[in-house]
């Protein structure tokens, strides 16, 4: 088994590292951990370590004054192959780790692909290892390369403050002039490709990209960024239009000469590629063409407000019809982005938001499309988010008007149990009751069975029962008169419905009401 040692004074870490390599590698390492590197020494000099992970800031004793002590240590013997962690992004603490024949350098928090890449990397190397000084000179260079990206990286998606030294220094090294450009590609069914298939695309109309631009990252959104000149960027245009990859997306930046703009082009760069969205046909935008002249319009509060109104109320195509007037859709290819952009906001936040808090939540489906339209970026193009967004509103009115049909439903049903309580002695039919509602009679025979899920005749005889049992009780009412008293035809038909709901006859049941008065007035008398 190989011998790894994890270093690193957060304890969540090491197990964290430990779990993850023990998952994906079984009975490959032998992990012993360490929570600094003055314990890390102890346990190497007790048992020689294969690999070594570790932290560079530590208390007691940090990364590199470990590697420094390991070297000593190990002698003229194969030293560990060291693995730097950190969460700082320190070039000096990492060029003084190089000459310790450091594997690479991983920035918290830690991906787990990455770090099984450089395990199974160092597994290779190991068995079959090189030692001359132009492979320690390639790995240097490979490590300078990923700082150095990723010091740009960082730069990227830090917001507006200053430049660290380190990322200075790596801008000090940008070819001038230079221009940035954002790329995405989306597959057919509408979802986006990652940046790896991305260069596999572009590399496949023009070559290796290193050939062609000096610069080759990623964002913060996983998207390829590239700089280089400009007739990179217009052959790469040229070649895609040529193989008519529509869905093959570009925002290019202004040209710049001077280093610190890097972020501020990265910037236009990823403007420009959002300006894509607004036509399926636009695949390539240069952000000098969208500086100005872009129409914008006044926030259409009004046309807002009558949305709102709108839904619930069976206006389909005018709900369409405002929409477009709502969105400017006549003026779509010229429009400022950041008017699309607000729309979108105010459409979420005054007509979706609002229905929901006043009806509540919608169907599953309902708030699924809720949550795709909730961002106009969720989208390749504007036709397809404008296309999901008339859908979902069409949704959503037909929904208010679901609901809005159900509180009429039940206030007509509600209406219609008092009318039966009230008048339930008069000789009462569904058709008068139904007529009294004002509903269709075989509607209404529905819809009453699903309210009170009983039949309307059932319905009538439980009432009229009721009110019986409560005038049996009264031994000075005559059985004939509770029967008429209740709305009953005859003393037959009350007698036999009486015996069908309650198991027993109305004597019976008057006799079994008198019994059970007489035994507790006793019961009283003895006590």
């Amino acid at each position: 088994m190989t011998n790894l040692l994890i270093v690193d004074d957060e304890k969540m870490i090491r197990q964290g590292l430990k779990a993850m390599i023990e998952r994906e590698y079984p009975s490959v390492y032998s992990i012993t951990m360490a929570g600094n590197g003055a314990e890390a020494l102890e346990l190497y000099k007790q048992e020689r370590k294969d690999v070594i992970i570790t932290d560079i800031r530590m208390p007691i004793m940090d990364g590199i004054t470990l590697l420094e002590r390991l070297s000593v240590e190990a002698g003229k013997e194969e030293p560990p192959a060291v693995i730097i962690l950190s969460g700082h992004d320190d070039f000096e603490y990492a060029k003084s780790a190089i000459r310790y024949r450091v594997k690479d350098y991983l920035l918290k928090p830690i991906r787990r692909e990455e770090l099984f890449e450089i395990l199974e990397r160092i597994d290779k190397e190991g068995m079959d290892r090189q030692s001359s000084s132009l492979r320690q000179k390639q790995e240097a260079e490979g490590y300078r390369r990923e700082l150095r990206i990723a010091r740009l990286r960082g730069l990227l998606m830090q917001r507006e403050t200053e430049a660290s030294a380190a990322q200075l220094e790596e801008l000090s090294t940008l070819q001038i002039p230079f221009t940035v450009g954002v790329v995405n590609y989306y597959h057919r069914d509408g979802a986006r490709m990652n940046h790896g298939e991305v260069q596999g695309v572009l590399e496949r109309l023009i070559g290796p990209l290193e050939h062609k631009f000096t610069e080759i990252l990623t964002d913060w959104d996983g998207k390829l960024v590239l700089v280089g000149n400009m007739e990179s960027f217009l052959e790469l245009s040229g070649k895609a239009e040529a193989k008519e990859l529509k869905r093959l997306l570009i925002g290019i930046s202004s040209e710049s000469r001077s280093p610190e703009q890097f972020r501020a082009c990265y910037m236009e760069a990823y403007r420009a590629l959002q300006y894509t969205f607004l036509s399926p046909q636009a695949s390539f935008v240069d952000y000098k063409d969208i500086r100005a002249g872009r129409l914008s319009f006044p926030s259409p509060e009004e046309e807002l407000r009558k949305l709102l109104n709108m839904l619930g109320t069976e206006r389909e195509k005018e709900i369409k019809t405002l929409l477009g007037v709502i969105f400017q859709t006549d003026h779509l290819l010229h429009l400022d982005l950041d008017y699309l952009e607000n729309v979108g906001r105010s459409i979420n936040e005054r007509v979706l938001d609002e229905v929901f808090r006043v009806h509540g939540e919608a169907s599953v489906e309902v708030l699924k499309l809720y949550r795709a339209v909730g961002n106009l970026y969720n989208f390749s193009n504007f036709h397809d988010y404008y296309r999901a967004l008339e859908h979902l509103l069409l949704s959503v009115n037909d929904y208010i008007i679901g609901i809005r049909s159900a509180h009429t439903e039940h206030a007509d049903m509600e209406e219609a149990l008092a009318y039966i309580e009230a008048d339930y002695a008069r000789p009462l039919n569904m058709a008068m009751v139904s007529n009294y509602v004002s509903l269709n009679y075989s509607y209404f025979s529905e819809a009453f069975k699903a309210y009170t899920g009983e039949s309307f005749v059932l319905y009538l005889k439980k009432v009229r029962i009721r009110h019986a049992k409560e005038l049996l009780a009264d031994h000075s009412v005559k059985l004939a008169g509770v029967s008429e008293a209740v709305g009953f035809e005859n003393s037959k038909q009350f007698a036999r419905v009486f015996k069908e709901l309650e198991g027993i006859s109305p004597g019976e049941y008057r006799a079994k009401q008198l019994m059970e008065r007489y035994s507790g007035q006793t019961e009283d008398k003895e006590f």
